[in-house]
């Protein structure tokens, strides 16, 4: 058979052939990611998240919040609770200045901002090349985290949104503001 029967053989003839097509196909688009820094690790969230990314301003703080709520914003008419990411990690305060940015992601219904040093990149990857926490690692802290994944040498924590804001329980609680590392956040560069 020539190579032009054999691409006739396959190609649809009509717009609802291309859309048959389509549909068969399985879905393997990759998905993209913010990547952004916090010291000398890395972390990411899903793209489709992100609002949008804005330079450090002052805030407004409000009392009896968790050490990691630094306050909130007024975005345009809307306020938007900043979460410092280093205190949530247990890493303590960030010493924020107008070097530092602050991430503006959709959880759920409602806009939040994340504090962080500045951002990286974005990233485009196959489900396949996420790796999970290891199990070793879980616990109340790391439950922020979805997967693990490497880009060209560099290890990069994909922060799971959805549990970001849940409180800590037991002991986590108790130390949800302290100094100590997590066990795992992301490779050093």
């Amino acid at each position: 058979m020539s190579q032009t029967a054999a691409s006739a053989a396959v190609a649809p003839r009509n717009v609802a052939e291309w859309n048959a097509t389509e549909v068969a196909r399985p879905a393997t688009a990759p998905s993209q990611f913010i990547s952004f820094a916090i010291g000398d690790d890395q972390y990411g969230v899903d793209i489709m998240a992100v609002r949008e990314i804005k330079g450090w301003s002052e805030i407004t703080h409000l009392p009896k919040q968790p050490d990691y709520v630094r306050g909130v914003l007024n975005l345009r008419g809307v306020i938007v609770p900043i979460v410092d990411l280093r205190c949530r990690f247990g890493q303590g305060l960030t010493e924020a200045t107008p070097l530092h940015i602050v991430i503006i992601v959709q959880i759920g219904s409602r806009l939040v901002g994340l504090l962080a040093d500045r951002v990286l990149d974005i990233v485009s990857l196959d489900a396949s090349q996420i790796q999970p926490v290891p199990r070793i690692a879980r616990g109340g802290r790391v439950d922020f985290l979805s997967g693990l994944v490497t880009i060209e040498g560099a290890m990069i924590a994909l922060i799971d949104l959805a549990n970001l804001l849940a409180q800590p329980s037991g002991d986590d609680a108790e130390n949800s503001g302290g100094d100590s590392k997590s066990s795992v956040v992301a490779s050093r560069r």
